[in-house]
């Protein structure tokens, strides 16, 4: 039984027959149709969430299965102090997947030591969201035709931002890959990512203003200022709007430069950008569906 807790629990072989079959699920739906029937998905998430929730939902309805879980920890019993082990325990008798969100980085993985189904981690705290980054991945190899060689700048709450972490981490491991990080001083990199891209010398620059360096980039992936992950209002207030990605600054960009976000998105890129052939953040969206699907199926074992 495996699990999928961080984007580096598969190897970049294995990533490759993952998009594979997520390309072909896009090409040929009705052939995965009945895939899981019989099949449950428990979406246990203790946070709120949209796309990553009703995207795991939709995923195994589209293979057939069907769904249970709970939207928010205070419709769960971890409003009466259940522990993730215990809950996990009761889901491994109803479901036979489970996707979690908790706000704790490492939950996921205490949930996987005690699961007997696999877990797949829906994010945790600022630490991972392996499930946001195959979708990342598989835009990106779509859209572009490979994972390799190009310069991608990541732009907005880089200190908190757990897609942004998780991106870096399975990048990483790709060719001729170089990193622009984009963002205030207060929201800069973790210095863990620094020095893992050191010790890989994968190079990479920090700076403050994106209109500096939004031409040398092939790929942009911009992230909002989250305001669950700050202490205190006044910083927030402070931060939230210092970069707004409009036509203006993407006048600068290359014509085939591509915008990722991982959504929602607040104020970071203006509504006028949409219409842009460059903005591919709901296109992110759809891939997410097909990956998700291509995951359950791996994890179950289904053919």
């Amino acid at each position: 039984m495996r699990h999928l807790i961080n984007p580096l629990d598969f190897t970049v072989e294995e990533l490759d027959k993952l998009f594979d079959l997520a390309s072909d699920i896009e090409k040929n739906p009705e052939k995965y149709a009945k895939k899981c029937a019989g099949k449950k998905i428990a979406t246990c998430f203790y946070e709120p969430s949209t796309r990553t929730r009703l995207s795991f939902e939709t995923a195994m309805l589209n293979l057939g299965g069907s769904v249970i879980g709970f939207s928010d920890a205070g419709s769960s019993s971890a409003s009466k102090g259940e522990s993730v082990a215990d809950t996990i325990r009761v889901i491994s008798c109803f479901a036979d997947i489970c996707a979690m969100r908790h706000p704790k980085e490492g939950a996921a993985t205490v949930a996987a030591t005690h699961s007997r189904i696999p877990v797949i981690n829906a994010g945790d705290g600022g630490h991972q969201h392996p499930t946001q980054t195959l979708t990342d991945m598989l835009t990106i190899r779509s859209m572009k035709g490979h994972l390799s060689g190009f310069t991608i700048g990541l732009c907005g709450d880089l200190k908190f931002g757990r897609t942004v972490h998780s991106l870096i981490n399975a990048l990483s491991r790709y060719d001729d890959i170089k990193f622009i990080f984009i963002s205030p001083e207060e929201l800069r990199i973790p210095d863990y990512i620094i020095e893992m891209l050191k010790d890989k010398g994968i190079p990479y620059k920090e700076v403050i203003k994106l209109e500096d360096t939004i031409g040398e980039l092939d790929l942009l992936y911009m992230t909002r200022v989250q305001r669950e992950r700050f202490f205190n209002e006044e910083d927030y207030v402070r931060l939230k709007d210092f970069y707004i990605l409009d036509k203006a600054k993407l006048s600068l960009a290359r014509k085939d430069m591509l915008v990722l976000h991982p959504l929602p998105r607040v104020n970071e890129i203006s509504v006028e950008v949409d219409d842009d052939p460059r903005a591919a953040y709901f296109k992110q969206v759809q891939y997410g569906v097909y990956v998700r699907m291509a995951l359950i199926l791996t994890l179950l074992g289904i053919e």
